[in-house]
């Protein structure tokens, strides 16, 4: 699949990304793929609302990955904060996670933050999910030793959990 593949989502897209998130990381279709939080987290990942509020952001840019099928298989978010560029709720659908499109969609955050002049890239992730922090290590990121708690509404927590911050510097 080819860099057109990953487009701004629109409104009619939302409801079917907000169910992307949720079976990519929690409950009984997430076990298929590798991102889950099942143990550390239980119940909905993400809501409508909170897709929508990043749809409307004037800072962001909610991106969706479809497929030849024109379905939604994957998304992210992006935000210039500073001269960094925030990258959120990357996700690839966990019946096809691990055949390279989580790489094409970190691949396009780069592009996207080399042409608008960004210093980094930040992303948080869940401090239980050892395998997603080391994948990110993997393609150039650092831990940077910052955290934060993770916040209320997204779920209940099974753990003491956090989230910890990694950068990619260019």
């Amino acid at each position: 699949m080819s860099k057109e593949k990953i487009l701004p989502a629109t409104d009619e897209d939302i409801s079917q990304i907000n169910n992307l998130i949720n079976s990519a990381y929690r409950g009984e279709t997430s076990k298929k793929g590798w991102t889950n939080e099942i143990g550390i987290i239980e119940g909905d990942r993400m809501n409508e609302a909170e897709v929508r509020r990043m749809f409307e952001s004037p800072k962001g840019t909610l991106l969706k990955y479809i497929s030849d099928e024109n379905t939604i298989i994957g998304c992210c978010y992006l935000e210039i904060q500073d001269r960094e560029l925030y990258l959120g709720i990357l996700t690839v659908s966990p019946e096809i996670q691990a055949q390279g499109i989580g790489k094409r969609m970190l691949n396009f955050a780069n592009e996207y933050a080399e042409e608008h002049g960004c210093s980094a890239i930040v992303i948080t992730v869940v401090s239980g999910r050892v395998e997603l922090i080391n994948w990110y290590i993997r393609h150039d990121y650092q831990l940077t030793g910052k955290s934060k708690p993770f916040p209320n509404g997204f779920g209940k927590l099974l753990k003491e959990i956090e989230l910890i911050e990694l950068k990619k510097y260019f």
